[in-house]
């Protein structure tokens, strides 16, 4: 469901026009991703708010002990769950062309399916219930997740993988962001 934005979109930030302060963040970003996403254009028109959402995502990806595929399948549910459509698009390319979610995966989360493998499903649920209790999860989806062969620290990694795409999806939401032609072939069909 689309929305019209409560503000106006920030006009996007050209690497060779940003401030000294933007600048480091847009090369940062470009040196992760290979391009800067319209997401990252609105995000460093306050440098705050890009350098946490850089630091914490770079962290979570880097130190989770969460498999790619599992890392996809926690900021796609989240992505999901906040109603995030730049979002779901972004993390549903990653997890087709990249982070090798089983494409019956990929589709079961995109059209709000169970999945099938019991482990990514464990994943899914914790991370969209934590999004959806704010924060308090019911004992049973903790010890599902538990039981699933995850560790209690997955559970904070979880919660820093909602921080940071709190941050992406209620900024996208806030400016309307328009999706890259990079992400438009994986757009949700609403």
């Amino acid at each position: 469901m689309s929305h019209q934005p409560y503000i106006q979109v920030l006009s996007s930030v050209n690497a060779a026009l940003a401030n000294e302060t933007q600048k480091p963040l847009l090369e940062q970003a470009l040196k992760q991703v290979g391009f800067i996403p319209n997401m990252y254009a609105n995000m460093v028109n306050v440098p705050a708010v890009l350098s946490t959402y850089l630091h914490g995502y770079g962290l979570f990806r880097k130190e989770s002990g969460l498999a790619p595929a599992e890392q996809e399948v926690a900021f796609l549910a989240i992505s999901m769950a906040n109603g995030c459509d730049y979002c779901a698009a972004a993390h549903s390319m990653i997890a087709d062309k990249v982070s090798n979610v089983p494409a019956a995966v990929l589709q079961a989360i995109r059209s709000r399916q169970p999945i099938a493998d019991s482990r990514l499903s464990a994943l899914h649920a914790l991370a969209t219930e934590l999004v959806n209790t704010q924060g308090r999860p019911s004992p049973e989806t903790v010890q599902a997740f538990l039981r699933a062969g995850f560790q209690e620290q997955h559970i904070l990694w979880l919660i820093l993988a909602v921080a940071v795409k709190t941050l992406s999806n209620f900024s996208n939401h806030a400016f309307g962001t328009v999706l890259d032609d990079r992400f438009a072939a994986h757009a949700l069909n609403r």
